[in-house]
């Protein structure tokens, strides 16, 4: 019951629980996932293909979760190997789109992706340098160039 509030007069709300509605955890929640133009690049030794993802009900899904699920799809023995990115939710949500890459191993992995890509599969440390180093050490190489060098 709900009192409209006038002069000097307080709010009241009752809330009454709707059982159309359930309450489930996000993990309990499934996902769908489709992989299409799927193709196997021997030059860079790895599987690249686009993956679709139907998650109704869910904001999204976590990558680490999409590796399990991809690894288990194309029994891959080690899931580092299986890199997700690019992943796009379509506008209401219910469905993203991603990129996905399976290399045969880790070394052709770290060989081929970029280092970023790396430092997010947890495959490199990233290095912390601040941002005043960075710009320091370029603008002392910029000095230097187009000196030759005393011996």
């Amino acid at each position: 019951d709900v009192i409209h509030p006038g002069a000097g007069q307080l709010l009241h709300l009752t809330v009454i629980p709707d059982s159309r509605y359930k309450q489930v955890k996000m993990s309990e929640k499934s996902c769908t996932v489709r992989t299409r133009k799927f193709m196997t690049n021997r030059l860079l030794s790895r599987r690249q293909f686009i993956t679709d993802v139907i998650h109704p009900g869910r904001a999204n899904v976590s990558k680490s979760e999409l590796q399990e699920r991809l690894a288990k799809m194309y029994d891959v023995k080690d899931e580092k190997c299986v890199f997700v990115f690019g992943l796009r939710t379509q506008f209401g949500g219910g469905k993203s789109t991603g990129f996905g890459l399976i290399y045969d191993n880790l070394e052709a992995a770290k060989k081929f992706e970029p280092k970023y890509r790396l430092i997010r599969n947890g495959l490199a440390e990233s290095i912390e340098k601040s941002r005043k180093q960075r710009k320091e050490r370029k603008n002392r190489t910029k000095k230097l160039r187009g000196i030759k060098k005393a011996k």
